[in-house]
């Protein structure tokens, strides 16, 4: 689920969705409440301070970006999904490919 900025409704933002069969969704316009999960995601971005954009981090912020994810997707439970973790949700064995070591 995304807004409706221009990079997401570029032809390139829907080729990528369909090579990865992906169901793209826009949030209605003026309507914070389906936003919701995009703009909690930015507020813990910036209390754990993330403060700036992606294409703005220098090499060792990316990396710490990286890490953060990694952190918060694989080992930090989260409250609206009965404290599991977000990739808890897609049933991956130990061993998957997706997972990155810590």
């Amino acid at each position: 689920m995304t807004d409706n900025g221009g990079c997401y409704r570029s032809e390139a933002f829907r080729l990528a969705c369909r090579d990865l069969a992906l169901k793209h969704i826009r949030t209605k316009p003026c309507t914070p409440r389906t936003n919701g999960k995009a703009e909690r995601f930015i507020q813990t971005a910036l209390r754990v301070g993330l403060r700036k954009g992606l294409a703005q981090l220098r090499c060792s912020r990316r990396a710490e970006l990286q890490l953060w994810l990694h952190r918060d997707n694989w080992h930090r439970p989260h409250g609206g999904i009965k404290h599991l973790t977000p990739i808890t949700r897609f049933g991956l064995a130990e061993n998957n490919l997706l997972r990155v070591p810590t």
